[in-house]
């Protein structure tokens, strides 16, 4: 799954091609996403012009002026730009290409997602109000995200760390790879109470936390199995890797054999050596 960094990566890929750029044409192949595509979105959206793109945890918000278009990438998603070729050569959609952005360039943001977990949705008024929206917790590159308020938050909390740091409601965007990654550079065991972690380790961690999603945007995220940048590239951050999908092989620190545990259904992975 696209997680922090690759929604970022995409982020900054498209942004530059969309900005300041309008909307001549929307089309829909397969409404039948995660929550269904609006069937009237290319009335919506034609003739808007496309204000600004940011990232809001892992959802993709187009500021289009009269509304704001909410995308997310979902299990499997990727966003590609197809820049302007020439009229008897065009990139053909492919088989789980199934919407399509065409500015008044010729350029086109295309929503590629075999699983079709993502989404694509309209929105009026205040974004920060969205269903989807309301309930998230901070950004964890931003000072809102410090370790006095996760010490704080995780007060009487019974969770192990892990699963506390993939909950959105504490955090945005620290899904399962970079969890595992922060919690070894911050030498605190996936399997530890949240509750029971002091501050002076929270100040740790969240600076490893940082320090991680910090490292993996440089990389351009990771290479997920589906997920490419807007431009076809993969990612390069998984060569960086201490402890995800390492397990039975040696801890490059200390070379203790790395362990392979399960966490409310996903897998995390650690060094016994480094971790306590």
């Amino acid at each position: 799954m696209p997680e922090l960094p690759e929604v970022e990566t995409t982020c900054r890929g498209i942004a530059p091609h969309l900005t300041g750029k309008l909307i001549v044409n929307v089309i829909i192949r397969n409404a039948m996403l995660r929550w269904p595509i609006p069937q009237d979105l290319p009335e919506l959206l034609s003739g808007s012009t496309i204000q600004a793109v940011v990232r809001r945890a892992k959802y993709l918000l187009l500021d289009c002026g009269r509304g704001i278009l909410i995308l997310h990438l979902g299990m499997s998603g990727s966003l590609r730009i197809l820049l302007p070729r020439l009229a008897q050569s065009p990139e053909l959609p492919r088989k789980h290409d199934h919407f399509d952005l065409i500015l008044n360039d010729q350029t086109i943001l295309r929503l590629h997602d075999p699983r079709r977990f993502g989404a694509v949705l309209w929105h009026t008024g205040n974004i920060a109000q969205h269903p989807l929206l309301m309930n998230l917790g901070p950004e964890p590159l931003t000072v809102d995200f410090n370790a006095q308020r996760l010490f704080v938050r995780t007060r009487g909390l019974r969770a192990s760390i892990k699963q506390t740091l993939m909950n959105n409601q504490v955090v945005v965007g620290v899904g399962n790879i970079y969890a595992n990654e922060a919690l070894f550079l911050a030498g605190i065991n996936p399997k530890v109470t949240a509750g029971r972690i002091g501050k002076e380790r929270y100040e740790r961690l969240v600076q490893a936390i940082k320090h991680t999603l910090q490292l993996a945007i440089e990389a351009g995220g990771s290479s997920l199995r589906d997920f490419v940048h807007s431009d076809g590239t993969p990612g390069y951050f998984q060569q960086q890797y201490w402890v995800y999908g390492r397990s039975g092989k040696q801890c490059k620190q200390c070379t203790t054999v790395i362990k392979q545990i399960k966490q409310g259904q996903r897998s995390s992975f650690y060094c016994p050596g480094c971790q306590h």
